[in-house]
């Protein structure tokens, strides 16, 4: 199963009609040039179009797959627990952390938002408001306490 927000579903189908209509309509349209230059066995531009078509339809065949397991994210409510689609804000040596836990498809650590199966996502589940705990990473463990869950 894969955890994704509304956002991220949304996100997810209008990246697979752009692939199915737009870049197919584009691929074919290449593919039609670079035939009528003739031969189509030396033929660069033919070839480069042969291996976007491929690349574009194994991409359409993973959204596609990905979207029969995906399983939304409904955002907790009055929950006192850390899950996945909670924003935790942590104390770590003193300062404040916001993250919000998400499935690894919209994982973006830079933007705070942690994947479930991530090492720190994973220590973050069933965690509760004023509940301190260590996460081991590869610069050393990290004290982490759970200030706010939304």
């Amino acid at each position: 199963m894969e955890y994704i927000s509304q956002e991220g579903l949304e996100k997810l189908k209008e990246e697979l009609q752009q692939l199915k209509i737009a870049e197919r309509q584009s691929i074919a349209e290449r593919l039609e040039k670079a035939a009528a230059l003739g031969d189509l066995s030396e033929n660069a531009e033919y070839q480069e179009a042969k291996e976007a078509q491929s690349l574009n339809e194994s991409r359409i065949g993973e959204l596609e797959e990905m979207l029969k397991n995906i399983v939304v994210i409904k955002k907790p409510v009055g929950t006192d627990v850390v899950q996945i689609g909670s924003v935790v804000v942590v104390e770590r040596s003193g300062k404040d952390e916001t993250y919000l836990i998400v499935g690894s498809e919209e994982a973006d650590p830079l933007s705070g938002k942690v994947s479930n199966e991530s090492p720190l996502g994973k220590a973050f589940l069933g965690k509760k408001r004023g509940e301190s705990f260590e996460v081991k990473t590869p610069g050393g463990s990290m004290t982490y306490k759970v200030r706010e869950i939304k």
